[in-house]
Parts: structure tokens; sequence; C-alpha cells
């Protein structure tokens, strides 16, 4: 168990400084463990890797997927997702490290059980400038493609936040994550969102803190607002009718990110929340139950 100092003894920098220093010593002197979250998964969600006792940053991987670790409270996490094409059955969870010592290496291995996500199928009409694009704004979606990959490229780095996720705002789903959609009876496309229903004008709030990486008008998501949350992980928020922060902006959770609109290639309004963890869109629900502060996290398989 780590130290437990009296709350008078706080005010001193010296004990603060010992205490960090004790915090860090039983950090490091902890049996190398792993977690996995959630336990059960679907192709689309969300996978929190936790692991502790290690000396330096670790390697590993999640259905043969590179992880990228980054530091934490409790040890070291990677936030990954399964892509929807993972077939149901079983995921392994590999990982390499060293020992406190520096010198013993260190597997660690857990599995995930993958069930089937029954995806259902949809049919949405749109107007028809949005299932064959006419030649005047091939160039307009280009560049829309290239402002979305820089978005996406922040440096990995920690966490920005310290709570965990909240809806963006309360109203009905009308669409989860996953489902498989044909436009005016032609074009095919996957949902790699949830859709919450709103009133024009309705107020879109920020899911956690982080930082604005994106203020667009974009051909197919209208008016977009991209927040960077650290450890590759992003939320994504379209169709809005107005934004109301800047690029480069550091938002609070449940901050006025916009309001809801019907912008870009919608059958109404409504927001389109998007959630993308190390380069894969993954269901926003599934991110809501994560626990990233857990203390300690569940341990899911044995230390070697």
């Amino acid at each position: 168990m780590p130290p437990i100092v009296p709350a008078r003894r706080w005010s001193s920098p010296l004990c603060l400084l010992l205490v960090a220093l004790s915090l860090l010593a039983w950090r490091a002197e902890a049996e190398p463990g792993l977690s996995i979250q959630p336990g059960t998964a679907k192709p689309g969600d969300p996978v929190l890797i936790t692991v502790w006792g290690l000396n330096g940053t670790p390697t590993g991987t999640l259905a043969g997927r590179a992880l990228r670790f980054y530091e934490a409270t409790s040890g070291w996490q990677a936030i990954s997702g399964l892509p929807v094409e993972q077939t149901a059955g079983t995921a392994e969870v590999k990982v390499l490290g060293f020992a406190p010592d520096g010198n013993a290496p260190v597997s660690l291995a857990g599995t995930l059980e993958v069930v089937d996500p029954g995806y259902p199928n949809r049919e949405l009409r749109v107007a028809g400038k949005y299932v064959q694009p006419p030649e005047s704004v091939k160039a307009r979606m280009a560049a829309d493609r290239a402002a979305f990959a820089t978005a996406f490229s922040q440096p990995l780095g920690p966490l920005l936040f310290s709570q965990n996720f909240a809806w963006p705002r309360q109203d009905r789903l009308t669409a989860p994550y996953g489902d498989k959609r044909s436009f005016n009876g032609k074009l095919q496309s996957q949902h790699f969102g949830t859709d919450i229903d709103g009133d024009p004008g309705a107020p879109v709030y920020a899911a956690n803190v982080g930082v604005v990486v994106m203020t667009r008008d974009n051909y197919s998501a209208g008016n977009t607002v991209i927040v960077h949350h650290g450890g590759g992980l992003y939320t994504t928020y379209f169709h809005l009718s107005r934004i109301s922060v800047k690029p480069g902006a550091k938002v609070q959770q449940g901050e006025l990110l916009g309001k809801v609109g019907k912008t870009g290639r919608v059958t109404g309004p409504h927001l389109h929340w998007g959630v993308k963890a190390d380069e894969l869109w993954v269901d926003g629900e599934t991110l809501l139950k994560l626990d990233f502060f857990a203390s300690p996290p569940p341990r899911t398989t044995p230390a070697p």
C-alpha cells in the first residue's frame, strides 16, 4: 500500500517531495500486472489497457495490432480499439517490458472476449449531391480529407483529463454506432459515430477536457469541431449550426462547443458524435463506460 500522510503535513514542500518519492518507489516495487477494459467487447469498441510494476515504457499488441503506451497514474496505459472487421471469439493482449530493477524482461498476457455486434442495416434518403458529388466539390472534399488527417496527427502525450467521459448532450439516440447504411439505395457505408437528437440551436458540450484541433465547415460532416484528449484519443462533433470555440483552445468537460444543426450530409438536425482511438473510429457509448482512473485497476492476468 502507498504511504498515508496526515493532512496537516501536506503544506510542507519537503514532505510533498518525500511523498512523491515514496509513491514512485511503491509503484516501482509493485508486482507487474495488466488489466483490460471492457472484459467483453464487440468489434468497434474502444479498449483500455493498463499495466503497472514495469520499468520504462512497455510495448504490446491487441489482436496483433501495435499498442502505443503513455504514462498514467497507475503505471502505463494504451487506448486502442477493435476494428469493425474483427471476428467474434477472443482477442489476445500481449505486453512486453522490464521488471522494476530494469534487467529482467517481463511478459504479460490477457484475452478479451469478442462478441457478435449484430449491427443493423438502414436505408436513408439524402440530397443526390452527397451520393454522387459533382466534380466542382471534389477539390473541396480532398481538402477536407487533408484537414482531418492533420487534426488526427497530434503527438501521443499523456491524457489531458482527470475524469471519465460524459455525454456531449442528453437527448434521444437516433442512430447508434455501427449501423450499415445505404443512401438513396446506392452508396454503402457504415456509421462510425452516435447520432443524438436535438432541435437546431440546442447546445453541444465537450465530452471531456482537451484541446480543439479542428473547427471547419466540411462537405459531408458540415460544421465540425474535433477535440484531442491526449493518448491518441479524439472526440468529434459534426453537423453543427454554429461553432463556439477556436482552434488551439483548451476546453473543459461540459464547455459549450457549438449548437446542433443540419449542415453537411444529413437527413435532419442532430449531433453526430464520433470517437477516434489510436486511428480507429470506435463506439462512444462504450467509451463512457471505461474507467481511466480505477485504483488499482482490475487485475485480469497474474504477473509471471
